[in-house]
């Protein structure tokens, strides 16, 4: 059984940091994983993926500021945000891409004061 567990979100002041985890389990044959997130009133939107290659791909409006990574041993994955700022505010989802497969957590909550 497949299950993604999420961690790290949390309140944060804008300019500040903070380090989302995705810890997978149950899980093989991952082609590709990333970050989605979802505002109020919003579509969900990607942020960032990382190939199981490790080549990255990252929304423009996130672009130098966030970093997607992977510990490949662990099939956990990271997002390291800096610089937030409050339209980054949302719910964020990790989702894993297998071969037969596409699989979600749970979301954590990322709020951004000003």
């Amino acid at each position: 059984q497949v299950q993604l567990v999420e961690s790290g979100g949390g309140l944060v002041q804008a300019g500040g940091s903070l380090r989302l985890s995705c810890a997978a389990s149950g899980i093989f044959r991952i082609i590709r994983m990333g970050w989605y997130r979802q505002a109020p009133g919003k579509q969900r939107e990607l942020v960032a993926t990382i190939t199981s290659g490790g080549s990255t791909n990252y929304a423009d409006s996130v672009k130098g500021r966030f970093t997607i990574s992977r510990d490949g041993a662990k099939n956990t994955m990271y997002l390291q945000m800096n610089s937030l700022k409050p339209e980054d505010t949302g719910v964020y989802y990790c989702n894993f891409l297998t071969a037969t497969s596409q699989n979600w957590g749970q979301g954590t909550q990322v709020t951004v004061s000003s």
